[in-house]
């Protein structure tokens, strides 16, 4: 019998998030597919963000060992970063801040956060509204590589990017 009743408030409950999706409209009443709104693509954006190397304008920066202090070619990044997210203001930007291998958990989420952090205050600084941006820190949890050289872990010392639909 509960498994019944489960069965029917998940059919009833897709039935509803089906029925209730529409598609946005745009200034001149054509539908968010054929209007020009980004916020319609933004769920079309790679999910690894700046990462993936793939969303023209938005960078990952990287980071010196065991620092959060931000390099002129990082702050150079972050300045095609901050012209990109002006150009698209229907999106909130989340800024990862990634670690190497070395460390403890606990310490590589403190340098996470802190090098986020950097990022943020940057961007703000660079006219970023700050409502747009969310940080976390996933410390050394998400590897771009795997392996125990300076080229790797300089890989994985990171600010990753990710467009968020608002």
């Amino acid at each position: 019998m509960m498994r019944r009743i489960c069965l029917v408030s998940l059919s009833v409950f897709t039935a509803l998030a089906v029925g209730c999706a529409s598609k946005k409209k745009g200034a001149d009443g054509a539908s968010g597919e054929d209007s020009a709104d980004i916020s319609a693509e933004s769920f079309n954006f790679n999910s690894e963000g700046s990462d993936s190397g793939q969303i023209p304008g938005l960078s990952t920066v990287r980071f010196a060992y065991d620092s959060s202090s931000l390099s002129s070619a990082a702050r150079e990044k972050l300045q095609n970063n901050a012209d990109w997210m002006k150009k698209n203001k229907s999106l909130t930007i989340q800024i990862e801040g990634h670690t190497d291998s070395n460390g403890s958990v606990e310490y590589n989420l403190a340098l996470g956060e802190r090098r986020a952090k950097s990022v943020k205050d940057y961007l703000i600084g660079l006219g970023v509204d700050s409502k747009r941006m969310t940080i976390i820190s996933y410390g050394k949890e998400k590897l771009m590589e795997l392996g125990d050289t300076e080229t790797v872990h300089a890989k994985n010392r990171r600010a990753n990017f990710v467009p968020l639909a608002n």
